[in-house]
Parts: C-alpha cells; structure tokens; sequence
C-alpha cells in the first residue's frame, strides 16, 4: 500500500477520508497534530493556512509516497496555489471530498485543485462511500519501491 499524507485546510474532510480508507467508524475529533496510522498521515488544517506551519508538511511529505491534496466540494474559495505541485517530489493527487453535500459544487473544487497541477483527482464521500473504493485501489497499485 502507498503512503498517503492528507493536506488540506480544517474540517475538508482529511480525518473522515483516513477513517473511511481505514476501514472504520466515523467519529469527528479534531486533529491537533500530525497523525501516522497504518499507511496515512493525516494533518491538522492549521499547518495547511499558515506558512510557518506548512513548512512541516513539506517534512512530513517525505515520509510519504503520494501528496493527496483536499478540497472541500463546499469550499468557497481553494488553499492551493496555481502550479504548487511542481514543488514536491512525490505524486500529489486531488481529492475532492464532501461530493455528497446539498451545496456541493464537485466540479470547481476538482478544478482547483487541477489548477494547483494535481493530474489525477478522486470524488469521494466519506458519508456514503462514494468513490473510497477507487482511492483506495489507486493507492493499492504496485510499485517499484512497495
């Protein structure tokens, strides 16, 4: 399996998509540290927002084989820059989450984040399981290193 780290701002969703990936139940906490289980790492959205905190991302993400980049389908605006995926040395991959929300908008969130350079963007409902399954086939695939 792929090491994936989940980045995105607070309450995006990264803690419920780890969860579902994992195979368990969903009980919202809030995550106030960077939190390693089996084959994710999971973020606190703070470290997304602000600048001196990013920097441990970019720490945390060598610990990583793929970037996931979150963005909320109810999002009114995207933390991403344009092009910023060019500065990691991993994969990075959307993942547009919340699909399921009345005011989803899962196309300008997939747009973002294709904007910030992500080639492959997943849909997923944490909620209803909507697109967990192909994520996480995705990040079963073989590869050279696992």
């Amino acid at each position: 399996m792929k090491k994936l780290i989940l980045i995105g701002r607070s309450e995006s969703g990264k803690t419920s998509l780890k969860d579902a990936l994992l195979g368990k139940r969903q009980q919202y906490h809030k995550t106030q540290y960077i939190n390693r289980e089996d084959w994710t790492i999971d973020t606190p959205g703070e470290y997304a927002a602000n600048k001196l905190l990013a920097r441990a991302l970019a720490l945390y993400s060598y610990e990583a084989d793929i970037v996931g980049l979150l963005i909320s389908a109810d999002e009114p605006y995207s933390l991403f820059s344009p092009n910023i995926t060019c500065m990691a040395n991993r994969e990075v991959i959307g993942i547009v989450t919340k699909i399921d929300l009345d005011d989803a908008n899962p196309d300008r969130a997939e747009n973002w984040l294709k904007l910030s350079g992500c080639k492959q963007v997943f849909r997923v409902s944490s909620v209803t399981g909507d697109g967990i399954s192909q994520l996480f086939e995705y990040l079963s695939q073989k590869t050279e290193k696992n």
